[in-house]
């Protein structure tokens, strides 16, 4: 197969066209392969050959207009067109239940799909999230239903996305990747085929090291911002603005604190410390009590705006609160796991009305002066451009009430006239 990835005569299926499974078909597609993109819900495979992107990401409808008018790229929800293709690649979500233990249901029905439309020689790479182990005994369940022997009569690799919303096209081709194979032979090919585009560093290992390197990465990342959570708990305790504090502590060339805020959401941060622990036979206090204090983050903001209200004399039951943001990261539309709606489900029994503004996300409101009229606060949960530099002293001629909390370090300097709350803002 390596020189029929050589010449790109291979011919590729991608299951799943979300936020990482279309920016992945879109690039082996402009790469000179041919992809035929799988996906079940009809609208998205309608908009899809139609040239439009159903996720807002920069560069998107140029890049996959291109594919389709090349004709390298075309979406089906017909799984018989996905037979016989020599590379699988699964997209799919990895989500948690309600207890945050993994639901793998979309996973292992995107490998029984695989499983059936397969022919003895593909290759199936993984790029979902997924706990330890979970890559060999999808290789396992393949191994079940097609009889072939993984290994010898296919490949298997879990190759981790590790992009972040709002610069997808630019990492993919530059951030280092990752190919954990069952065999070496399967991580051989994997980075070859990837190679196609991708200009960072590679890096050949097993499939279960491949899990493990993605999970930690964001468990890193979800213990340093729990951590700068509680040094913003501890700035309200002693008067001080922990933002300043932080970027003093981080002129140490050994010290690189995160950003504390009202949570932390995503597809990746708030679900994969739970991943990465699941199968483990002991408990570790350490990376459950950073979720827990991120998890806590909303609450905390609710305290924040509560405490506002309490000294202006306004019941809550009263207040009308405007909530600036729904997706969980700036300038994108992505809502998975948003604190935002943590936060509206917070403080949504205790308030009059809770209304929502988001430039890229529907919310209650379609314009940002309609959500702010007449209300008593507003609550700032997503740091947009657009909310970085807007007009407070417009915006506070149309509330009821000049209360402003910022949960995203969005307002450096508090406007006049308002009411300031900020995470972390103490000195206020």
């Amino acid at each position: 197969m390596l020189d029929r990835i050589e010449d790109k005569s291979v011919e590729i299926a991608v299951i799943g066209l979300g936020y990482i499974g279309l920016p992945t078909a879109i690039m082996f597609a402009n790469a000179g392969f041919s992809v035929t993109g799988y996906e079940i819900r009809r609208n998205v495979v309608e908009s899809i050959n139609s040239g439009k992107a159903h996720i807002v990401e920069p560069e998107i409808d140029d890049l996959l207009k291109k594919a389709i008018e090349n004709g390298t790229l075309r979406a089906t929800s017909d799984p018989n067109d996905i037979k016989d293709k020599d590379v699988y690649i699964i997209c799919v979500q990895t989500p948690l239940r309600d207890d945050k233990t993994p639901n793998l249901e979309f996973l292992r029905s995107a490998v029984e799909t695989v499983a059936k439309a397969m022919k003895k020689g593909s290759l199936v790479i993984i790029e979902s999230t997924v706990p330890p182990l979970t890559t060999v005994k999808m290789a396992e369940l393949i191994e079940e239903l097609t009889g072939f022997r993984a290994g010898a009569d296919f490949y298997m690799v879990h190759a981790p996305e590790r992009v972040m919303p709002g610069r997808i096209f630019k990492e993919l081709v530059y951030n280092s990747r990752i190919f954990g194979g069952i065999t070496p032979e399967s991580a051989e090919l994997a980075e070859k085929l990837y190679r196609s585009f991708v200009r960072g560093q590679t890096f050949k290992t097993s499939s279960t090291v491949s899990e493990v390197v993605k999970l930690m990465e964001n468990t890193f990342r979800d213990v340093n911002i729990a951590l700068a959570n509680e040094f913003a708990f501890l700035a309200h305790q002693y008067g001080i603005d922990v933002f300043e504090a932080i970027n003093l502590a981080n002129t140490h060339p050994r010290v690189k604190i995160h950003v504390p805020g009202i949570g932390v959401g995503g597809h990746c941060l708030p679900k994969d410390p739970h991943l990465l622990v699941w199968p483990a036979k002991e408990d570790f206090g350490l990376i459950k009590l950073a979720r827990e204090v991120n998890d806590s983050m909303p609450l905390f903001t609710k305290d924040l705006l509560f405490s506002a209200l309490r000294e202006l004399n306004i019941p809550p039951s009263d207040a009308v609160i405007a909530v600036l943001g729904l997706a969980y990261k700036g300038d994108s539309d992505d809502t998975r796991n948003s604190p935002a709606f943590a936060f509206v489900d917070a403080i949504r029994d205790d308030v009059a009305e809770v209304r929502t503004y988001d430039p890229f996300v529907r919310g209650t409101h379609e314009s940002l002066e309609d959500a702010v009229e007449g209300a008593d606060a507003v609550v700032i949960a997503t740091d947009h451009t657009a909310f970085k530099s807007l007009d407070w002293e417009g915006l506070g001629k149309l509330m009821r009430t000049r209360i402003l909390v910022d949960g995203r370090h969005v307002v450096e300097k508090p406007p006049r006239g308002f009411v300031f709350r900020g995470v972390g803002r103490g000195e206020y």
